[in-house]
């Protein structure tokens, strides 16, 4: 049995072991480890190659069978192992050009991808929770009234915990009804990319990453992605069902434009003795003005697409770090 089959299956343990450790404990330690589960996986595909991706994830998804339940078997390949494999063969994928140069799979096209999958996620997190929309909603307000009953009371405050009652919680209900999809997606999505990314990293310091590190600031999504986000915004009105289903992909491909507009401030503030200030004052706002920051970042990278900024700016000498 060679080294690298070996590492792929321990990489699948630690991942099944995070994934578990992940349903208990307190909120914010769950919360870190299920943000971390696809680390190990990451790890395996990037630095040994897709196969190992594949075997990490076989490896970790039988552990949760044979120690959990064949439906966290079922989670964790469909929410961690499967979008691993995808993504990290599609990191892997190159070609030669006609000059000789090594042309890699563009990460531009690896977020939408990214995207795409999280919103598919997000459509079978609505389908495992309910089949219409009030299978949905009664679901719900039995996870906030779990969380109420059992959960909040731990949580550490100096503020008296406060009583929610049956009407407090149907307006909790009908909130995250609401907001489930696209959070959902943008959680799932966010995850993939963290992790992708950080496991990049680490086998770019080990020696073991096969492609060149990408300019991570001058990447492009392919030229269909705005009616995409149109049509699933579009969807994301119609009733039932459907229209959450639609609103997990909006959602997704909306993150997508967020990380193309900081990609774009980025790539436009190089070279400019007040970029530091820049960049803090931005993630700043997203810090503190979430919901408006956020739209307005998204709107700079679909703005991008008609009025392309970065080419008003000579690149530079090789791309950096960020």
């Amino acid at each position: 049995m060679s080294y690298r089959l070996l590492i792929a299956l321990g990489a699948g343990l630690v991942s099944a072991v995070v994934f578990a450790s992940a349903t208990t404990g307190p909120l914010l330690m769950r919360m870190v480890l299920f943000l971390l589960t696809p680390l190990a996986l990451f790890l395996a595909g990037l630095g040994l190659g897709p196969l190992a991706a594949v075997v990490a994830g076989a490896a970790g998804a039988t552990l949760v069978l044979v120690a959990g339940t064949p439906l966290g078997a079922l989670v964790f390949a469909v929410s961690q192992a499967l979008p691993v494999i995808i993504l990290t063969y599609l990191a892997s994928l190159h070609r030669q050009s006609g000059d000789g140069t090594t042309e890699w799979y563009p990460v531009g096209r690896l977020v939408i991808a990214a995207a795409l999958i999280a919103g598919a996620f997000a459509s079978l997190t609505l389908l495992l929770l309910g089949a219409d929309t009030e299978a949905l909603r009664a679901a719900l307000r039995e996870m906030l009234q779990a969380f109420v009953d059992s959960e909040l009371p731990n949580i550490p405050s100096e503020m008296p915990t406060p009583r929610l009652g049956p009407a407090e919680i149907d307006e909790a209900t009908a909130i995250a009804l609401a907001l489930l999809p696209a959070a959902s997606a943008i959680s799932s999505m966010g995850s993939y990319l963290f992790n992708l990314w950080l496991a990049g990293r680490i086998t770019l310091a080990s020696g073991r990453l096969e492609r060149p590190w990408p300019d991570l600031a001058a990447i492009v999504y392919p030229p269909v992605t705005p009616l995409l986000l149109a049509l699933a915004t579009g969807a994301g009105f119609l009733a039932g069902l459907p229209g959450m289903m639609a609103a997990g992909f909006a959602g997704a491909l909306f993150f997508a434009y967020v990380l193309l507009g900081l990609a774009v401030v980025h790539y436009v503030t190089r070279g400019r003795p007040w970029r530091v200030f820049a960049l803090w004052a931005l993630y700043a706002s997203l810090f503190v003005m979430n919901t408006v920051a956020s739209l307005a970042i998204a709107l700079l990278g679909l703005a991008e697409a008609i009025w392309p900024m970065r080419k008003l700016k000579p690149p530079p000498d090789g791309p950096p770090s960020q």
